[in-house]
């Protein structure tokens, strides 16, 4: 791994370029494959096309070859921002891969490793600097902890039309403020993370699941939430100090066929 990281710096010299930038250029295939999958629907909702991918071996190929390039590289050695772009597209790009692996028809949580299993989160799907790793070893024992919490939320996608959207591109390390604050700006002010009813708010479950990431209360997931709303969600939360119920949709982010 430590030779993978000084090819990598080597390259980038004989380049001109600085390591940053390196890092930049190792997320470039994950830029690809996002580009040419991900719909960007009317509705707000960010939509893959996993039964494209699956027809597509190189494409394929080339996913697995760049989530290989991840578990040879020294993430230790990265700047706070680029190991934070570097574990959310790794948490994104094994759970695309995941999907059009298994090929679960309506739901993420169809794949069962164990019969006892409510999804394929505990298994471990990835080795990074010589430590066997599941998704939840990546979001909650990685991201969470090392990491703003609550951001951490908008960065992982799941694979489900209830979730913060998966982009468009990579997450990197020189954009990673801008585009959190903007996917947590887009999240919130959809119907999926927040909608004001004349009972009282209903939000996104992430709000409840991990509600200690959010002030462990309804004023500090309130509170979280006036940060990232537009005028006029902010206009008609208009003071709401309770949440009167969450909701969640794990039905799969695909991109259905015509």
């Amino acid at each position: 791994m430590k030779a993978f990281i000084t090819t990598i710096a080597c390259l980038a010299s004989l380049a001109g370029l600085t390591l940053a930038q390196a890092q930049t250029d190792l997320h470039t295939p994950w830029d690809q494959v996002l580009g040419a999958y991900v719909a960007e629907s009317d509705d707000g909702v960010n939509r893959f096309d996993y039964a494209g991918l699956r027809a597509n071996s190189n494409d394929r190929a080339a996913l697995t070859a760049y989530i290989e390039r991840l578990e040879a590289t020294q993430v230790s050695a990265l700047t706070d921002d680029e190991r934070f772009a570097f574990w959310a597209n790794l948490y994104n790009a094994v759970t695309v891969r995941l999907i059009v692996d298994e090929a679960p028809t309506n739901s993420i949580r169809q794949i069962r490793p164990r019969p006892w299993s409510i999804g394929p989160w505990g298994v471990n799907r990835v080795e990074v600097e010589g430590r066997a790793l599941s998704l939840d070893d990546i979001e909650h024992g990685i991201m969470r902890v090392e990491f703003e919490a609550p951001l951490v939320h908008y960065a992982v996608n799941c694979a489900s039309i209830g979730c913060p959207n998966l982009m468009a591109r990579a997450w990197r390390g020189d954009t990673l403020e801008a585009d959190l604050e903007a996917g947590a700006r887009a999240y919130i002010n959809h119907p999926r993370g927040v909608t004001v009813t004349e009972d009282g708010l209903v939000v996104s479950r992430i709000y409840d699941w991990f509600n200690e990431d959010f002030g462990g209360s309804d004023a500090g997931v309130i509170a979280h939430v006036l940060r990232y709303a537009e005028p006029d969600l902010a206009q008609r939360i208009d003071g709401d100090t309770q949440i009167k119920s969450y909701s969640y949709d794990w039905s799969l982010n695909k991109i259905e066929s015509s």
